[in-house]
């Protein structure tokens, strides 16, 4: 539906005035607000000028279209000459040097819509669109035969009038201008401020970062210091009370042997802390050799299964099974690292399992990756717990707690080994159910290795083997030699083992 407002000639230049009065008035009695009117007013009379100084008139119709939404439209046609580069003077880049074409610019920027139809020699008709607001109600054919009225009843003011109203118009244009450039001169001081309080932030976060840091590093410095220092004194613990458990300087009455039982227990808990804070140390300092060598994990499962089936007592209701590995490649990675992790996992789940079976499988995996499985039948592990299992000293409480050793590092030194490796370990767990640890470690190993004989002194397993080789030499009774540490109990250890045969014993004491 199209509504007819008012429709107005242009032929001097003081119409040019009352054409804009004409705009404001039927502005304000559509509802329009200051603002808007003064945009609309301000775009006719820029086209109304136009028609006047490029084809000597034109034609202004004002119209209300539609029903909802509805449209305010005004039309300003002329039968000059027409424009002829009409995309040129529309264009992005267009420069006027005589001022044709700026109030099309104007009219773009102050209206919603232009709609423009020229041609040489054809004239110009310009329409400007401007659409009603949603708070502004819809009007009906009665609403704007009352606006009609109104309009024709209102005379146009005098030019002087209109040019004082522009003038108004143009000082609270220009009071608005310099409250927003205070505000923006108050919001860029704001954005100072706050600049500069996040440059201070991110400083003392740097700081931060740095003292963590270095926190960090004085950890594992002296965890890896202490665990060094530790491990002597535990070993010679362990050998001494090694040789009268085992009756080398005589028989022991029954309290003696329960009290040396409680110590090497002792001893040998405090190791296993010790061993495994060292290695924790290592890795967090990345200090880890990785001994890569290409092995199959069929192989690996072999030498697992005769190291952890000695920890299930006789007629245990527990079952260790080792899947055999199907269609799985070499791997070249560091086998002891991963034969550690699984160690680890196979340890605890026999530790908190009283019935069923503990499960290690292996398969492949997504992007060239091997999938470790140790699943068991246990106690499970909470939902809530599932994360803080692997962080340090972290214990959760259960009914089997206190029948078992632990350092609570185990876990948290086999996620950082995995991650060392280049892979990730995830739990799969419900209470009373079971638990899965699946440890993902790449076919690959693709970091910097190194290849040297690097050996951790005092290692549990080590210095059993030294106790070992040292026992079968006593049996074989032939002439050895035996090297040791400049430690006096650990020297006292080897020659309490060599003393009581024909071996020839040079112990070197020096400080190193």
């Amino acid at each position: 539906m199209i509504y007819p407002i008012l429709t107005t000639e242009v032929r001097f230049e003081q119409d040019i005035v009352q054409v804009r009065q004409r705009a404001r008035q039927i502005g304000a009695l559509l509802g329009f607000d200051s603002q808007t009117q003064t945009r609309i007013a301000t775009a006719v009379s820029e086209i109304a000028r136009n028609a006047f100084k490029y084809a000597g008139g034109g034609k202004v119709e004002f119209f209300v279209e539609g029903e909802s939404p509805q449209v305010f439209r005004t039309r300003i046609s002329d039968s000059g000459p027409g424009i002829a580069d009409l995309a040129q003077v529309l264009g992005p880049n267009f420069r006027s040097q005589t001022g044709a074409g700026l109030g099309l610019a104007a009219a773009k920027r102050l209206m919603d819509e232009v709609q423009i139809d020229s041609a040489r020699d054809r004239g110009t008709a310009v329409q400007l669109i401007k659409q009603f607001s949603k708070q502004m109600p819809a009007l009906s054919a009665i609403d704007l035969n009352k606006l009609l009225d109104k309009l024709a009843r209102q005379i146009p003011e005098d030019p002087y009038a209109e040019i004082q109203q522009q003038n108004q118009e143009l000082l609270r244009t220009l009071d608005e201008l310099r409250q927003r450039q205070e505000e923006l001169v108050q919001l860029n001081q704001e954005l100072e401020d706050t600049n500069r309080g996040v440059v201070a932030l991110y400083a003392e976060l740097n700081d931060k970062a740095e003292s963590l840091q270095r926190e960090g590093e004085l950890k594992t410095s002296f965890l890896s210091n202490m665990s060094h220092e530790f491990r002597t004194p535990l070993t010679t613990i362990l050998s001494i009370s090694e040789i009268l458990l085992n009756r080398i300087d005589g028989e022991l009455s029954p309290e003696q042997d329960k009290q040396l039982n409680f110590i090497r227990k002792s001893a040998e808990s405090l190791a296993e802390l010790v061993n495994d804070s060292l290695d924790l140390a290592k890795v967090e300092a990345g200090k880890v050799t990785v001994r890569v060598a290409d092995f199959e994990v069929e192989d690996l499962f072999s030498a697992l299964r005769g190291m952890m089936r000695p920890l299930l007592p006789q007629n245990s209701p527990v079952s260790l099974i080792f899947e055999v590995p199907l269609e799985l490649p070499t791997l070249t990675t560091d086998e002891g690292k991963v034969s550690q992790i699984l160690r680890n996992l196979i340890s605890n789940a026999l530790k908190f399992t009283e019935a069923g079976e503990v499960r290690v499988a292996a398969e492949m995996g997504k992007g060239g990756m091997v999938t470790f499985s140790v699943a068991d039948t246990g106690i499970g592990i909470p939902t809530a717990d599932q994360t803080r299992i692997f962080e340090e000293f972290v214990q959760v409480e259960n009914h089997l707690q206190k029948g078992v050793k632990g350092t609570g590092l185990g876990l948290s030194l086999c996620r950082k080994m995995a991650e060392f490796l280049g892979g990730s370990i995830k739990i799969e767990s419900s209470p009373g159910v079971g638990s899965t640890f699946l440890v993902n470690l790449p076919i690959a190993y693709a970091g910097d290795s190194e290849v040297s004989a690097e050996i951790s002194e005092s290692q549990p397993e080590e210095t059993g083997r030294a106790i070992e080789n040292l026992r079968s030499a006593a049996r074989d009774r032939a002439p050895k030699v035996a090297i040791v540490k400049e430690q006096k109990s650990f020297s006292l250890f080897g020659e309490r083992l060599a003393g009581r045969n024909p071996l020839y014993c040079d112990v070197r004491r020096q400080r190193w």
